[in-house]
């Protein structure tokens, strides 16, 4: 839980930074960059003690190939969860004023002075649910296949200790190349944890609305998304 929170923690903070200051501090390299070293940071921290299981489509991704137990499943997610859940809290509590202001008081989902996506991922305006959805899992396929190659002790992996950097570098690559259409959040517990915060201190049920129903799209598509990366990489490159 301590590691999901500072990994949400300092990506919301980069968020909150980069909406209430107009992007005059901060902008989408600088959010990507800050949110992938706090997948640094969050792995350093709690991957001696849980493995590091920053993201349930890594938790299910695990599971598949029967190297963690079906039955934890369900309690890592709610770890994450909530750990996604107590860091939007302490985002809104350090940004209290700047969100305030910023928003004219008003806390809404839409228009020039939103200010729930600092904390969920809502759909560009192009994007539709089916194209989300597909976004999603390419995202996180890509995402778990990567992770799968560079942990692979059979294959070229990373220089022992030097894991949290390697994954670091694989986020901030697909935040910066697939992250146009929604943030590309490719992580359940990321996603729901700070919309179900946003829905209790005041944005309301417009955060479950917006987007014709777009809060299901990341909390659904990374668990497929998972399934088909963990084949991708098992068919193309641990069978051989």
């Amino acid at each position: 839980c301590l590691c999901v929170l500072l990994l949400q923690l300092l990506t919301l903070s980069a968020a909150a930074q980069m909406v209430t200051s107009f992007e005059l501090k901060g902008n989408t390299i600088t959010a990507n960059l800050a949110g992938s070293l706090a997948v640094m940071v969050a792995i350093h921290t709690g991957g001696g003690v849980s493995g590091a299981h920053l993201n349930p489509a890594y938790t299910f991704s695990l599971c598949l190939m029967e190297q963690f137990p079906w039955w934890k499943f369900p309690v890592f997610v709610f770890v994450q969860t909530l750990g996604s859940f107590l860091a939007s809290g302490a985002v809104y509590i350090l940004y209290y004023d700047a969100i305030w202001n910023y928003s004219n008081g008003t806390l809404t989902t839409s228009g020039p002075r939103e200010t729930a996506s600092i904390f969920a991922t809502y759909p560009a305006s192009h994007l539709s649910l089916s194209n989300g959805f597909v976004d999603q899992v390419m995202g996180t396929a890509m995402l778990i296949t990567g992770v799968l190659a560079l942990l692979d002790a059979r294959n070229k992996r990373v220089i022992m200790g030097l894991e949290p950097q390697a994954v670091a570098l694989l986020v901030l690559s697909i935040g910066l190349s697939m992250g146009f259409n929604c943030g590309c959040p490719m992580n359940p517990a990321r996603d729901f944890g700070p919309r179900l915060f946003t829905y209790v201190a005041g944005w309301g049920p417009e955060v479950f609305r917006r987007g014709n129903g777009w809060w299901w799209v990341p909390v659904v598509a990374p668990l497929p998304g998972a399934a088909l990366g963990t084949f991708l990489y098992h068919l193309f490159v641990a069978f051989h």
